[in-house]
């Protein structure tokens, strides 16, 4: 279990005053493995009740900016078996003691200019601490605002992209793997389809001594590297959390090395991870830039005349 509380201030490195990352820990561990800090986001305006029931009223008009769901029956539950829940994120926002629900909203810095401002602001504190991009171009960058009720579960899976996430209110139980916890065969699977979406993975099949819980509350988060699989459990009141993820020009080119990778490894070859042979990588990423849209047309294609 990691106790954030028990990590030092001393060597932080406070920019806006909103986190407080130990910089040497950050360099270290910085997109490989997930570091817990403290930030102090639960003190903002911009999450008081009345702002988040203001928040929330904004996205009932923008399905494609919401998603509302029942609570995992277990942490290993498929993603996208469990039911999308009837109504907006207002409803179940005013539902939340009565059942089991989860609320995300999805880029609320397109609804709101204040978390526009806070986004860029906690995206200048890393960059601040990392360096900068250090050549790369960023490509995506966008937030969300996670309204959860109590004992409920977001199972297993992972996201392409790295994460910086910040319990606001409420507490809940996270549960982290490294990335170097998956197997390479099941992301180049994932890549394969070009998606920026939820990668669908095994729990049972991930070595447990991996398994890293961060016990997050108000005022407590952590950094997520890319493809680091999760699950996750609120405790015994409603929670709220927001996030911030991104990707860069260089984090996609992985993920089209990965993409080709499979075709390599269906060869009867065992291909390179990413990141051993840069060279060998752009290689394979230039050569999926054109395959994986070609690819996807074709797949939507097929479904669709299946579907007549």
């Amino acid at each position: 279990m990691i106790n954030v509380e028990s990590q030092g201030r001393d060597a932080t490195v406070p920019t806006h005053g909103y986190l407080k990352i130990d910089a040497t820990s950050f360099q270290a561990q910085f997109d490989r493995e997930p570091l817990g800090f403290h930030h102090d986001l639960h003190n903002l305006a911009l999450f008081s009740d009345s702002a988040i029931r203001s928040l929330v009223a904004k996205f009932d008009a923008h399905p494609e900016d919401y998603y509302v769901a029942a609570s995992a029956p277990a942490a290993g539950s498929e993603f996208f078996s469990v039911p999308r829940a009837a109504g907006g994120p207002s409803a179940a926002l005013e539902q939340l003691d009565s059942g089991a629900t989860r609320i995300l909203l999805k880029r609320p810095e397109n609804h709101d200019a204040g978390f526009r401002q806070l986004m860029n602001d906690l995206f200048s504190e890393v960059m601040a601490l990392r360096g900068g991009l250090r050549g790369e171009r960023l490509v995506r960058l966008e937030s969300a605002v996670f309204i959860t009720s109590a004992a409920s579960t977001t199972p297993f899976h992972f996201d392409p992209e790295i994460a910086f996430f910040f319990q606001i209110e409420g507490d809940k139980s996270y549960h982290v793997y490294p990335p170097a916890s998956l197997r390479e065969a099941d992301l180049e699977k994932f890549y394969l389809r070009g998606q920026v979406s939820i990668g669908q993975v095994d729990l049972k099949a991930c070595d447990s001594t991996l398994e890293r819980v961060f016990e997050l509350h108000a005022g407590v988060g952590f950094h997520q590297p890319q493809n680091s699989p999760h699950w996750v459990q609120t405790r015994a009141s409603r929670s709220v959390s927001y996030s911030f993820v991104y990707e860069t020009d260089a984090t996609r080119a992985r993920g089209r090395a990965r993409a080709c990778n499979y075709y390599l490894r269906k060869v009867g070859m065992q291909p390179f991870k990413p990141g051993s042979r840069p060279v060998l990588d752009a290689v394979k990423a230039g050569a999926m830039r054109m395959v994986i849209p070609v690819r996807n047309r074709v797949g939507a294609q097929l479904r669709s005349m299946r579907a007549k």
